[in-house]
């Protein structure tokens, strides 16, 4: 299979009823394939439809027209082989670490025995450093350990896709960067198809093989596509110093600047 035939998005169209009865078309022809192990980040400003766009690969909601393939299937409703890590965390309070990653197992590895599920879910905890933490609730860990568990959580049923839905977002600005270094070194040994929504043209750059940027909503499209050649393994503070890293973030944000 190769990397354009893994997940294909086809002229999709979004677009929502206004109370007057008129369309609002939100997304308008979006063309773009990821590869089967490539990370690749969407940017654009506020209400350009990143999420919306992500959403539909999700399954999460259906295109007015056009279409997502994932290995050549069409894509109408949420299924296992993606899984989305969203800002909020979505963490159970109820649950302990150890149960939300397991919840998620027991719903995706139906016949596995005990054992394999109680050692899938102690693997990823470990994957995430979290083993220290791992009978904690919620409440009693902070926004990046919560947001840890989300991506432990997705990692462990081994999607084809892993969804990142502005995942950093929430978080402060020193724990931030130290998340991101994880999730990038995570999939550094882990490669698999990533799709991310950001507003950060930093990271962004630092995380993917290339970066889409969007237009402004109504009628949003793909204006560009940036590819990202810079060597991995990647270190955020090693990176930016180099002449490349910055020409690429000046023509991410020459573009952004654009459709301010």
């Amino acid at each position: 299979m190769t990397q354009q035939q893994f997940l294909t998005i086809e002229n999709v169209v979004k677009s929502f009823k206004k109370p007057d009865g008129s369309d609002f078309v939100v997304l308008n022809g979006i063309h773009l394939s990821v590869g089967e192990k490539e990370y690749v980040s969407v940017i654009g400003h506020s209400g350009c439809g990143k999420s919306t766009l992500v959403r539909i690969v999700a399954g999460l909601e259906k295109p007015t027209s056009g279409m997502v393939t994932l290995e050549g299937k069409r894509i109408t409703k949420p299924g296992a082989d993606r899984m989305m890590v969203f800002q909020g965390y979505a963490l159970l309070p109820w649950l302990t670490v150890r149960e939300n990653i397991r919840l998620a197992v027991d719903e995706v590895f139906k016949k596995a025995t005990v054992a394999e599920k109680i050692s899938i879910v102690n693997k990823h905890i470990e994957m995430v450093k979290l083993t220290p933490a791992a009978d904690k609730y919620p409440h009693e860990l902070s926004g990046g350990m919560k947001q840890r568990v989300g991506v432990a959580r997705a990692l462990a049923t081994r999607p084809k896709l892993l969804l990142l839905d502005e995942p950093f977002g929430a978080l402060d600005a020193l724990t931030r960067p130290k998340l991101q270094q994880q999730v990038i070194d995570i999939w550094e040994n882990h490669r698999q198809a990533v799709m991310m929504i950001t507003h950060d043209v930093d990271e962004a750059i630092f995380m993917s093989d290339k970066v889409v940027m969007m237009t402004n909503s109504p009628n949003a499209t793909i204006g560009k596509v940036l590819d990202i050649p810079l060597p991995r393994p990647r270190h955020a503070h090693e990176l930016r110093e180099t002449t490349e890293y910055y020409h690429l973030r000046n023509e991410a944000l020459d573009f952004l600047e654009n459709y301010q």
